[in-house]
């Protein structure tokens, strides 16, 4: 008799057999299957140790869709920060799907890490700033660099270590306790002025004025790193932030090709 009860079991298991078509929730006019259920959770799956209970993944899924449904009954589709929203995520899609594969492919070889630190070493500096609020007008502007003249004239005559006058004289209220020492920085870690100016100098060289966003500075080279000793992971991203700007350029110096495009630059001089 068990064995008979057995065999019933075994022909009647399929017909209980879950499918993929099988609906799993109806949400308004979106019906989610159990088969887009199972792809969504095993994605969720593969991208975190910890994934929430199937259940409320399911819940997450139906509110997403209801939400979705009420936005459109609403017409934000037609909301003008939406359209700007969709139009970014376009913009993003369609470099993912052009770009993303190039971009990959990238690679970065010690040799082209040397060549690039040739003209872009890490520098070790201590300044003396003499600052200018953001948005200062001409007049505060030009007052700040008649003081960093004379500082800076100072300076120049003085014997006294340059540390010293530092403390005599600059604003940068954090780097003065340190003598003026703002630590090793490279071409991606300071203003484009700042750096250009010590990348020219020898280690000993003063140099002044040197303007950036903070104000002068008058800045006064104490190291320079050597490609041995510097931070390689930092260099790694720097050639591959390069290699990648190529990449985008050549693509839409090619793309704009197709586009009539009409410019005014001469109204944001």
């Amino acid at each position: 008799m068990k064995l008979v009860i057995s065999i019933l079991m075994l022909i009647a298991a399929p017909a209980f057999a879950q499918k993929s078509s099988d609906v799993l929730a109806q949400v308004g006019k979106k019906t989610i299957t159990l088969d887009e259920f199972n792809k969504k959770y095993n994605d969720i799956k593969s991208k975190t140790t910890n994934p929430p209970p199937k259940d409320l993944f399911l819940e997450d899924l139906i509110r997403y869709e209801v939400g979705l449904q009420e936005a459109e009954k609403r017409n934000l589709e037609k909301d003008p920060i939406v359209q700007e929203q969709l139009r970014q995520a376009m913009y993003k899609a369609l470099l993912e799907k052009e770009l993303g594969p190039v971009v990959q492919k990238i690679n970065v070889s010690d040799k082209e890490m040397a060549d690039w630190y040739k003209n872009n070493p890490e520098i070790r500096t201590s300044n003396i700033l003499i600052e200018y609020k953001p948005g200062a007008s001409a007049a505060q502007i030009a007052e700040a660099r008649k003081r960093a003249d004379e500082i800076y004239s100072e300076v120049k005559k003085s014997k006294r270590p340059f540390e010293e006058l530092v403390k005599l004289y600059s604003d940068d209220a954090i780097s003065k306790q340190a003598g003026g020492d703002i630590g090793w920085q490279s071409r991606v870690t300071i203003v484009p002025s700042y750096y250009e100016a010590a990348a020219s100098m020898k280690v000993g060289d003063i140099k002044g004025l040197i303007e950036s966003p903070y104000g002068f500075h008058i800045i006064k080279v104490t190291g320079r790193r050597s490609f041995e000793n510097a931070d390689k992971r930092q260099i790694r991203a720097a050639v591959y932030d390069e290699k990648r700007k190529v990449i985008f350029n050549n693509y839409f110096d090619k793309l704009k090709k197709s586009y009539s495009i009409k410019e005014n630059k001469n109204l944001i001089k």
